[in-house]
């Protein structure tokens, strides 16, 4: 029996994403996903969305049908 997995290149919070501490966030995200780690990813709100900064994933855990991403975001994009 296989697996569901998917793959991202960029990290799609819709909001959700909660502040550890400093510029460290966790993200839960439904279903299993693998992230590039410790390479430079964009953090979007949505898909369609602009870039809102760059972001390095940092761990990744699977457990319950349940992603969840640590990252730190590096970058911010202003809309000054």
């Amino acid at each position: 029996m296989g697996m569901p997995l998917e793959v991202n290149t960029m990290i799609v919070t819709k909001g959700n994403e909660k502040r550890i501490e400093g510029n460290f966030f966790e993200l839960k995200k439904e279903g299993y996903r693998i992230y590039p780690i410790d390479v430079p990813v964009e953090v979007r709100t949505t898909k369609e969305s602009e870039t809102n900064g760059i972001a390095v994933p940092s761990k990744l855990i699977w457990e319950n049908n349940t992603t969840i991403i640590t990252y730190e975001l590096v970058s911010l994009n202003s809309s000054n």
